[in-house]
């Protein structure tokens, strides 16, 4: 496999809810990797829309909002990174249910993913990275050294969200996430630029009924196979 930059990069790919920030953050962790959590940027941009009132309907209008946001992520390779908003750390902001039900509608748009894809890009250039998202081994960087494939059943997804925003003061009916998680699969698999599909050099884990030490430990073993 072809290195991206100057260390391995590894890509997390897959749906709402497989686990993908979560075993991604803890395998960079143990390399002594950078971990990028795609998803986030396409949040922060979200939380801006709404915060100023903008259509989320209207690609140009989230374009040129994109122009005008700095979104850094910002992590020692110890805990959860930090999500930085123009200057502010919107972190724990970033898992709302409106944002939640926002981001596949603003991650859709060609516009805001040919410029979020641009610093992606540039954020993986030096390498030793471990970057998630949903079309970071086929889209994003293609050329990574090593890529997974993350899913779950739809009822172990909604669970873990669930517990996510219950963690977070919020107390949703599962069933409804059931629901609000499938449909986002729908706009994530459908939508134009990098679609939710699995990249045919990944390696597909079920995480369903696996715990996330479990997971960690055999992509780490992947990782010391074909990387080391």
């Amino acid at each position: 496999m072809k290195a991206v930059g100057r260390g391995p990069v590894v890509t997390v790919d897959g749906p709402a809810g497989a686990g993908k920030s979560t075993v991604a953050r803890k395998m960079a962790e143990r390399l002594g990797f950078l971990y990028l959590d795609s998803g986030a940027m396409y949040r922060a941009l979200a939380l801006k829309a709404l915060q100023h009132g903008i259509d989320l309907r209207d690609e140009a209008q989230l374009a040129e909002l994109l122009k005008s946001t700095t979104i850094d992520l910002i992590g020692n390779g110890q805990g959860q990174p930090s999500v930085w908003l123009d200057g502010e750390d919107v972190t724990t902001l970033l898992r709302t249910p409106e944002v939640n039900a926002s981001v596949s509608l603003v991650a859709g748009f060609p516009l805001v993913r040919e410029e979020m894809v641009r610093r992606q890009r540039a954020m993986a250039r030096e390498g030793r990275v471990v970057m998630d998202g949903r079309d970071i081994g086929t889209y994003v960087l293609p050329d990574a050294d090593l890529k997974f494939y993350l899913t779950a059943s739809l009822e172990a997804r909604a669970r873990r969200r669930l517990n996510d925003l219950v963690a977070l003061g919020f107390h949703p009916n599962l069933e409804t996430l059931g629901e609000e998680i499938r449909h986002r699969d729908t706009l994530d698999a459908a939508r134009e630029v990098g679609p939710l599909r699995q990249a045919e050099d990944a390696i597909l884990i079920d995480t369903t009924d696996m715990e996330v030490d479990r997971v960690v430990d055999m992509m780490l073993e992947y990782y010391r196979q074909r990387v080391s």
